[in-house]
């Protein structure tokens, strides 16, 4: 039989059997390849900034926001709703200034063992419904308010924020136009955004030029995260061989060095030139560049991208502007050189 002749040929012959079968293999393979030509171009754009790059390593600072606080704009002279939120207030530098939908609770009601809730949302009817109802939780309306009761007795309802993510998990979803953007930072960080915006002239502007029907003039406030992360990328066949170790260290020196203040003027900058709010003049349509002062020591330490991100899952609402589409998650990368064996973190 076959396997018995198998068994009785020679260790060196079944060896070159395999390798006649891997080559053949090969064979077949790359004619796959080369037939999928509507491909190559697409293949060849990834892989051409690994080919020829300047330098053998390439640096990208990244920044992203990690907490945030959402007030009507008019709570800025709350001061019992804003010692609410303090703790958090204190780390956010970063605002952004926009309209958000007015949410009108306009009733609710229990179908079977579901609770249905009514809203209007910019002047359109929304609605929620979610369920079952536990089985030791009834609801009840007294006085026109309306609650939910446990079976000791313990009364609750959703809050604003939770009401609001709920009705941005299903479309239409809930927007926030961005139409200008700020930081504050003081010395040592000693000022948050609420101090600067409480004198704040364009914020002002915004009020008094009036907001869109069914809007609130409202704020996102932001924290940039406080540790600073560096993204480092190898590559291959570089142009320039013997300077990757000064490199190196460059980069970790911009990694250990960058100081807050830089970090949150970074971050304004880069979401400015991103978003490019109505109200914002500076940073639109100037940043990137080597005229900069807040770019000076990126460009000191020759990094190569600045990256910066707003990704959390818990804001409720997407942002967007007249120059970017509604999104839960922002990137907004750039790159501080304009050559092209510079630019390596070209998949992003």
């Amino acid at each position: 039989s076959v396997r018995q002749h198998e068994c009785k040929m020679k260790k060196s012959d079944l060896l070159k059997e395999a390798r006649k079968r891997r080559r053949k293999m090969a064979k077949v393979q790359n004619r796959r390849r080369l037939k999928s030509k509507n491909y190559r171009g697409t293949v060849n754009s990834m892989i051409r900034p690994f080919k020829r790059n300047k330098y053998g390593v390439e640096h990208a600072l990244d920044m992203h926001a990690s907490s945030y606080v959402i007030l009507p704009a008019e709570a800025i002279y709350e001061k019992d709703l804003i010692k609410k939120y303090q703790s958090v207030i204190d780390t956010c530098h970063i605002y952004f200034v926009g309209y958000l939908p007015k949410l009108e609770f306009t009733g609710a009601k229990q179908i079977g063992t579901d609770i249905e809730l009514s809203y209007l949302v910019a002047n359109q009817k929304r609605v929620l419904r979610f369920g079952p109802i536990p089985n030791d939780v009834s609801f009840r309306v007294d006085g026109g308010d309306h609650f939910m009761e446990d079976s000791s007795g313990s009364r609750y309802w959703w809050d604003d924020d939770k009401l609001m993510k709920m009705l941005n998990q299903q479309p239409p979803n809930l927007h926030f136009e961005v139409k200008y953007i700020g930081q504050a930072y003081g010395k040592d960080g000693s000022r948050n955004a609420l101090d600067r915006l409480m004198k704040h002239e364009t914020l002002q502007k915004i009020s008094i030029k009036g907001v869109p029907e069914g809007y609130k003039l409202s704020l996102l406030l932001l924290e940039v995260e406080p540790s600073n992360t560096l993204i480092t990328a190898f590559t291959p066949h570089a142009l320039t061989k013997d300077t990757d170790s000064a490199r190196i260290k460059s980069g970790l020196d911009k990694l250990y060095g960058t100081s807050e203040a830089e970090r949150i003027s970074l971050f304004e900058a880069s979401m400015i030139r991103y978003f490019s709010p109505e109200y914002n003049k500076e940073f639109k349509n100037s940043f990137p560049s080597t005229n900069l002062k807040v770019l000076q020591d990126c460009y000191d330490k020759d990094i190569s991208t600045v990256f910066s991100q707003i990704c959390i899952d818990e804001i409720p609402f997407m942002l967007f502007s007249q120059e970017v589409k509604p999104m839960q998650y922002h990137l907004s990368k750039h790159d501080l050189h304009q050559d092209s064996d510079r630019k390596v973190f070209f998949g992003v």
